[in-house]
C-alpha cells in the first residue's frame, strides 16, 4: 500500500480535472499534480534518502503541499508536517526527535528554520525547488507494507514534550474510507482549506484527493471575511473545516453574504469543544443541513465520533438538547467504549475515559515506547477525554481527565460549568480551569468574556439556576479575549499560568 499514487489513480481517469488551486485562482490539474510528486519522488532518492527516513514540513498553506506529500510518500519516506506558527528553535526540536535529515520550508518560515536548523532546508521558492519539481520519473512507488509509517502528527506540547503520533499508510486509509462513510455530501464539492494543512485539515484533504475533488488552499493566517467570500466563488460549492471559534465567525450574517453562504456544501467542525448554545446559534443562521460535527484525535485522526447532519436537522430518536451538547455517534470502522479506572466498560450514563480501537488508531508514539504503554490499555487507546454514552447511542464529553477539578472530594467538570454560563445574554466566551485552595484542594476559576454588562455576582446567581452549589466558580477574571493555539483551541494552560502568577483575592474575586 501506498498513498503516494492517490493523484495517479485520478489522473488516469479524469488528467484534466483541478486538482489544487490557490485563492488568487491559479490552479493545477491531476496530470500535473501526479508527474510532479513523481518528479519529487525522484528528488528524494536522487539525495539519497531511504524508504523510512523523514522529511519535515514548515508549511504555511502552500500549493505545494500535496505534491511533496504524495512524492515523499512515493520515495517510501515519512512526512511530519508541523505548526507553521511554531518558533524556529521549537521546529528544530520536532525535528531532532524525529530525525529528519531533510526539512522543506515556505518562503517566509525559510530563513528562520536554516539559521537553527541542524539539517538541510528547501525553499520552495528557490530555484532547487523549482528544478526538483520539473524532472521526469518513471520509475514506480516503492511497495510498502499497510503499516508502514507515513506522517508523523506532533501533539501540541502544551502540557510537556511534543510526541509523534506515528499514522501509517493504513490508519489514513481508514479515516479516508470511514470519512467517505460518514460524511455525507461533503465529499461532492471541492475542498477550501482555511485551517493549517499540517493538521486536520489536510488530513481530511486525502479524501477529497482520492475522489478526484479540487482543493483550494487559502494562505495561513487571519481569516477575513472578503478572502473567504472570494475564495468561495471560485468553485460551485466548497466543503471547509473549521474549529469553533471560526464556526461562530462564519454563522454571523455580517461575514458570509448569502450569496456567498450558498457556496458552502459543508462546514466540517470539530478541533475543540463545541458548545451546545453556540451550536444552536450555528444551525439557525447556517442551517443544519450544511454542519457536520466531527471529534477525533491525532492519535485516531479525525476518527472517533460524529453529528450527521440529518441528525441537526431532526433528531429523531435523540433528545435534542442531549444531541447538541454531545458528539454524537460512534464512527465507521471503530469502536468506542467507556472504561472505569479499573480498565472495565462502563454502563450507559456513567462517566469514565473514552477509548477508541479500530484500524484508524495509531501504531504508537514515535521512538517513544513509554508514552506507547501509557497510551492503550488492553489494546484500546486512551484518549484522556471524560465522557459517557446515552440511552441512544449519543456520546457527551463531560471534560478532559486533565482539566478535571476535584475540590473536597468532588469531581467537577469545567466543560458542565462553562455550558451553564454561556446560557447568560452577557457572555460571549468563557473557560474554566482549577485553581489550588488550601481548604478544598482545588476549586473552579471561571474565565469570561463579556459581550454586554455584568458582574460576578450577576454570573453566580445565574449558575446556581442549572447547576448545584459546590460546582460554581469560586472567582471569576474578566479578560478580553481568551488564549487560543492557531487551531482555535483555548489554551487553559495559559490561564492557570496566569492563576499561579496572580492567585484569587477572596475579598474581590469569590462570591
Amino acid at each position: 500500500m501506498n498513498l503516494g499514487l492517490l493523484a495517479e489513480r485520478v489522473a488516469a481517469r479524469t488528467p484534466h480535472a483541478t486538482a489544487v488551486m490557490t485563492s488568487d485562482g491559479t490552479a493545477m490539474d491531476f496530470a500535473t499534480l501526479a508527474r510532479r510528486a513523481r518528479s519529487f519522488s525522484h528528488h528524494f532518492h536522487a539525495r539519497g534518502m531511504l524508504s523510512g527516513e523523514r522529511v519535515a514540513l514548515a508549511m504555511s498553506n502552500h500549493v505545494s503541499f500535496f505534491e511533496i506529500l504524495l512524492g515523499a510518500w512515493q520515495a517510501g519516506l515519512i512526512v511530519a508536517p508541523m505548526n507553521p506558527r511554531l518558533l524556529p528553535v521549537e521546529a528544530e526540536a520536532l525535528m531532532a526527535d524525529c530525525g529528519a535529515r531533510l526539512c522543506i520550508a515556505t518562503p517566509e518560515l525559510a530563513p528562520g528554520i536554516a539559521a537553527v536548523a541542524r539539517r538541510e532546508v528547501l525553499d520552495v521558492g528557490s530555484e532547487g525547488y523549482s528544478a526538483a519539481s520539473a524532472g521526469e520519473n518513471t520509475d514506480p512507488a516503492v511497495e510498502l507494507p499497510s503499516d508502514a509509517a507515513a506522517w508523523l502528527f506532533y501533539t501540541s506540547g502544551t502540557t510537556g514534550r511534543a510526541k509523534g503520533a506515528t499514522l501509517t499508510h493504513c490508519n489514513l486509509q481508514a479515516m479516508i474510507d470511514s470519512f467517505l462513510a460518514d460524511s455525507g455530501c461533503a465529499v461532492d464539492e471541492a475542498m477550501l482549506h482555511t485551517a493549517p494543512l499540517s493538521h486536520a485539515g489536510g488530513l481530511l484533504g486525502l479524501a477529497f484527493l482520492q475522489q478526484g475533488l479540487p482543493q483550494v488552499v487559502m494562505s495561513t493566517g487571519a481569516i477575513d471575511a472578503p478572502a473567504v467570500r472570494q475564495a468561495l466563488h471560485l468553485q460551485r460549492r466548497s466543503s471547509l473545516f473549521a474549529v469553533p471559534t471560526l464556526l461562530n465567525r462564519l454563522a454571523d450574517p455580517d461575514f458570509l453574504d448569502q450569496k456567498a453562504r450558498g457556496r458552502v456544501a459543508k462546514i466540517m467542525f470539530g478541533g475543540a469543544p463545541m458548545y451546545a448554545e453556540d451550536l444552536k446559534l450555528a444551525i439557525h443562521a447556517l442551517g443544519g443541513e450544511r454542519l457536520w460535527g466531527g471529534y477525533g484525535q491525532g492519535e485516531a485522526p479525525c476518527t472517533i465520533a460524529h453529528i450527521p447532519s440529518e441528525l441537526l436537522l431532526e433528531s429523531g430518536e435523540h433528545d435534542r438538547e442531549e444531541l447538541l451538547g454531545s458528539v454524537g455517534l460512534p464512527r465507521t470502522g471503530v469502536e468506542v467504549r467507556i472504561a472505569g479506572e479499573d480498565g472495565r466498560s462502563l454502563p450507559i450514563g456513567e462517566a469514565g475515559e473514552v477509548q477508541v480501537r479500530g484500524r484508524v488508531v495509531m501504531a504508537g508514539y514515535w521512538n517513544d515506547p513509554a508514552a506507547t504503554d501509557k497510551a492503550f490499555q488492553d489494546g484500546w487507546l486512551r484518549t484522556g477525554d471524560i465522557g459517557r454514552f446515552g440511552s441512544t447511542g449519543l456520546l457527551t464529553l463531560v471534560d478532559r481527565a486533565k482539566d478535571m477539578v476535584i475540590s473536597g472530594g468532588s469531581n467537577i467538570y469545567p466543560r458542565e460549568i462553562e455550558e451553564a454560563l454561556l446560557c447568560h445574554p452577557a457572555v460571549r466566551e468563557v473557560a474554566v480551569v482549577g485553581c489550588p485552595d488550601r481548604e478544598w484542594g482545588e476549586v473552579p476559576v471561571a474565565f469570561v468574556v463579556l459581550r454586554s454588562a455584568a458582574t460576578a455576582g450577576d454570573l453566580d446567581s445565574f449558575c446556581l439556576t442549572s447547576i448545584a452549589r459546590y460546582k460554581r466558580p469560586r472567582g471569576y477574571r474578566f479578560v478580553e479575549a481568551l488564549p487560543k493555539s492557531s487551531y482555535g483551541k483555548i489554551l487553559k494552560s495559559e490561564l492557570r499560568a496566569a492563576l499561579e502568577a496572580h492567585p484569587l483575592n477572596n475579598t474581590k474575586e469569590t462570591q
